[in-house]
């Protein structure tokens, strides 16, 4: 199984005062982006906030799966993402970490399964495997 998915970037002007746009093939997205959307709280949306709803997403989906391919058949996940981006030092800026919250409400499932389970999915989603930083997950389980 193959697929491939796309966006689109543009951005106009130039540096802190340029302006951006980004959006996906399927429409999902459409957001303005730029300095001010990234380091100032406007209006819009920017590559870290991005990256922590993929990371959210394929995580959450990733242990959803190992819990199903482990015999479950029912319950609901939760995660919230925290992605970190810092001053590298040299002029630049690095993605220094991705923070997974995963809340999990599993009927018949045990905190130590659960616990494995998603630590697993962690290590084995395909946007964990992307990211180049540290990866850390928090766990809230409700049986």
């Amino acid at each position: 199984m193959k697929t491939t998915n796309s966006a689109s970037a543009r951005y106009e002007g130039l540096g802190k005062t340029g302006k951006g746009h980004v959006s996906t093939k399927s429409g999902a997205l459409d957001n303005p982006y730029g300095f001010n959307t990234r380091f100032e709280d406007a209006a819009g949306t920017n590559p870290e906030e991005m990256i922590a709803a993929a990371h959210a997403s394929c995580f959450t989906m990733a242990t959803s799966f190992q819990l199903a391919e482990a015999g479950h058949e029912d319950g609901e996940l939760h995660c919230d993402c925290d992605v970190t981006l810092e001053d590298d030092g040299e002029g630049g800026f690095v993605v220094t970490k991705s923070a997974l919250k995963l809340k999990g409400k599993l009927p018949g499932v045990s905190k130590g399964t659960f616990e494995e389970l998603a630590n697993k999915a962690k290590e084995n989603c395909p946007i964990s495997k992307l990211l180049d930083c540290e990866i850390t997950l928090e766990t809230e389980f409700e049986g």
